[in-house]
């Protein structure tokens, strides 16, 4: 079986295996196209590109009151006022490293990611890469403090039971409110109706999703569908 899919999430690989049938998958092929897609969402979400949008969509831009700080969010790149930017990655697979890379241009400090919790620590690869990319940090840490400390988070894990709802209400309740969540991995990993709950109620401060739990049925009223 030849699946063009970057994981094997969809398939039964241990019924695969008692059958004896081959199985391949292509890692690699969309690599630089989900990293890219990250860092635009990430982009869109923190200086509210939808909202905006809509608003010359749907022709309301007359109506708009202006305000020097009106539509404006937290900055992707380092300030003189906030001169530390921590970038998180729920998994730190090929994608994770090569959106890293594109984020170095605009400043970040540091960068702290999880990994799943049977693969073993690499100081090594970490140490190269912090100084590759001339970080001031670089490290592995528990989800706790990823959520706390992550000015973006990036999901980037496989998908399936393991992962399921890893993005949770608990978890966004500890995310900063200037925080942006990115999603370009599985839908199944962050609870939708949590990150609804969440931007709402501006737990944190926007969503760049490409994935949505149970797409595609992805009705106009659902919640995170109504959220701007």
């Amino acid at each position: 079986i030849d699946s063009e899919f970057l994981d094997a999430e969809h398939a039964n690989l241990p019924e695969l295996a008692r059958r004896g049938v081959r199985f391949g998958y292509t890692p690699d092929v969309l690599t630089a196209a989900v990293a890219d897609l990250s860092v635009m969402l990430a982009l869109m979400a923190s200086r509210n590109a939808g909202e905006v949008s809509s608003f010359v969509q749907d022709n309301k831009w007359p109506t708009v009151n202006w305000a020097p700080f009106g539509f404006c969010g937290p900055q992707l790149s380092t300030t003189s006022l906030s001169p530390k930017r921590t970038i998180g990655f729920l998994g730190f697979g090929r994608i994770s490293q090569a959106t890293l890379s594109r984020l170095i241009p605009f400043g970040i400090t540091d960068c702290i990611y999880t990994s799943n919790p049977a693969s073993s620590p690499t100081p090594s690869r970490d140490s190269d890469l912090t100084k590759r990319h001339q970080l001031n940090s670089l490290k592995r840490v528990d989800l706790d403090t990823l959520a706390r400390e992550s000015d973006v988070l990036f999901v980037l894990a496989p998908g399936g039971p393991s992962t399921r709802h890893l993005v949770n209400e608990q978890f966004l309740k500890k995310m900063k409110p200037t925080s942006v969540l990115v999603n370009t991995s599985r839908g199944t990993l962050v609870d939708s109706d949590a990150l609804a709950k969440a931007l709402k109620e501006k737990w944190i401060w926007g969503a760049g999703l490409d994935v949505v739990e149970g797409e595609p049925n992805v009705p106009g009223d659902h919640p995170l569908v109504k959220e701007p």
